[in-house]
Formats: structure tokens, C-alpha cells, sequence
């Protein structure tokens, strides 16, 4: 039973740490749902709950890593177009030529 609990309180750490930061006087529906769910009394499919929550705590964490990599091996990504071509040029060592705005004659 203290094992039990013992994994419980990990879990709900875990699954706490891959939530978006909330202050605790005011948390989020999803953790107070955690909470509860976490602190009722055992029953029989306490178990299957756990190994749930384990698994979902590593596909947070996963798609947490995911992301963080996704972001850095693709700078780029947030850019708008004109951006990325400015700096595709500056890579291979040419600026790209300042843009004319000016008047028409008619």
C-alpha cells in the first residue's frame, strides 16, 4: 500500500511537471481532475490507472522533446518567407539588394 501511494504521488509529480507552470493557488481544471482522481481511495482498477498515467507522462515528456528538437534543427520554421530567403542568401554569402519604394512618374 505505501509503495502504491508512494508511485501516486510520483505520477501526479510527473504528470504536474509536463502540465503548462499554474501557481497552485489556482490550478488548472486538468490538474485539479488529476488530483482527485489520484487521491480516491483504491479500488480495483487502481493499477490499470497508474500504468495509464505512466504511459501518458512519457508521451508528455516525448512530445515535449519533440517539440524542443523540432525548433532547433528547424530555425526557420517560424519565419515568413521573405525572412528565410534573406537569410539563405546571407548564407551563401550574398545580401539580397534593398527593395525600390518610391513614386511612378506618369
Amino acid at each position: 500500500m505505501a509503495s502504491s501511494s508512494a508511485r501516486a504521488r510520483s505520477l501526479y509529480r510527473s504528470l504536474l511537471r509536463e502540465l503548462p507552470q499554474r501557481p497552485l493557488s489556482a490550478p488548472s481544471l486538468v490538474q485539479q481532475r488529476i488530483r482527485n482522481t489520484i487521491a480516491t481511495q483504491p479500488h480495483d482498477n487502481a493499477q490499470l490507472e497508474m500504468d495509464h498515467a505512466e504511459q501518458y507522462v512519457h508521451y508528455a515528456k516525448a512530445q515535449r522533446m519533440y517539440t524542443t528538437l523540432l525548433e532547433r534543427y528547424n530555425p526557420g520554421m517560424e519565419m515568413d518567407e521573405e525572412e528565410r530567403v534573406r537569410l539563405t542568401a546571407r548564407r551563401v554569402g550574398m545580401d539580397l539588394p534593398d527593395e525600390f519604394v518610391g513614386k511612378h512618374k506618369s
